[in-house]
């Protein structure tokens, strides 16, 4: 298991605050990027290669 302590996990912008479904992100970690449930935030984390996240964000954004 990785050493995510020095993880700085953020919301998206688009996110609510009413509580609910939400991921946070974490990217300030050396080659990978964590993914994990807002509501859950000692369960599982998704660990993924910076150009795999980019490459998911990049779709995401395009028309």
């Amino acid at each position: 298991m990785r050493d995510l302590s020095g993880a700085t996990w953020r919301k998206s912008s688009r996110s609510g605050n009413n509580g609910g479904q939400c991921v946070e992100v974490a990217d300030n970690l050396p080659g990978v990027v964590a993914i994990r449930d807002s509501k859950d935030p000692d369960g599982p984390v998704l660990l993924v290669q910076p150009t795999a996240f980019r490459a998911f964000t990049d779709t995401v954004k395009s028309p």
